[in-house]
């Protein structure tokens, strides 16, 4: 198991294939989240089979094995952007087939892969919202660390705030806190809160929506302490 608790660190060298994603899920469980996980966070071997009878085809290896680890632990998957239950996974149709995963809370935007892609191990992630069917990321492993990563800034009220952050505090950003090694990313809202990027430090995890004069961060502490500390490295002005 990785050691530790900061995000960039265990990252390092970005998410190389989909075993690796899922062993930053385990170690994230542990350390962030504070219960590791069971055989019973994970979808059935039989729920698997029947979303995949449903379907007419095999999940991706990467998609198939992340439900099998965590695809009922709700802490980790279902707090602002969910991912669909098994026998909820559905094609849709438009522009050219696009299994859809997971779904925005109020069902502004979807992730998917793309029927074309579908056969790959690790196929590509897209994302539709105002802009129609759009790149995500590269690889489903890299979807699994971002939605982890995502759904977990909002599980506990306690350890979770927002700002936006001015310019005038890009420095402090980047002398506190380490770019984690994944992908820019569009957030699903618009094009001005993209890119999406994510910055940690021991205990503490930051992700910042866009880039243009005032960007939108969010900010986790792995405890309460260390969500103070984000809010003094960065004293902008916070919503709690």
């Amino acid at each position: 198991m990785l050691d530790g608790s900061d995000v960039s660190v265990v990252l390092q060298g970005g998410v190389r294939c989909h075993s690796q994603a899922l062993d930053f899920v385990q170690w994230f469980a542990d350390v962030w989240a504070g219960r590791p996980l069971q055989r019973e966070d994970g979808c059935s071997e039989e729920e698997l089979a029947a979303a995949e009878a449903c379907l007419g085809f095999a999940l991706p290896t990467a998609l198939r094995d992340g439900y099998a680890l965590l695809g009922r632990r709700d802490d980790l998957t279902r707090q602002q952007d969910p991912l669909v239950r098994p026998a909820g996974l559905y094609v849709d149709e438009a522009p050219s087939g696009v299994l859809v995963f997971r779904h925005e809370n109020q069902d502004c935007a979807y992730w998917g892969i793309p029927l074309a892609q579908i056969e790959q191990e690790d196929p590509p992630v897209v994302v539709e919202s105002r802009q129609g069917w759009i790149p995500f990321l590269d690889r489903m492993s890299q979807a699994w660390v971002e939605l982890v990563l995502s759904e977990s800034l909002f599980a506990s009220d306690s350890h979770y705030d927002a700002c936006e952050l001015p310019d005038a505090l890009l420095p402090a950003l980047h002398t506190c806190y380490s770019r984690v090694d994944l992908p820019d990313h569009p957030m699903w809202a618009s094009e001005d809160d993209s890119p999406v990027r994510w910055y940690s430090a021991p205990g503490r995890l930051v992700r910042r929506d866009g880039v243009q004069d005032q960007s939108w961060i969010h900010a986790r502490g792995r405890t309460i302490a260390d969500l103070e500390r984000i809010r003094g490295d960065l004293p902008g002005s916070w919503v709690r």
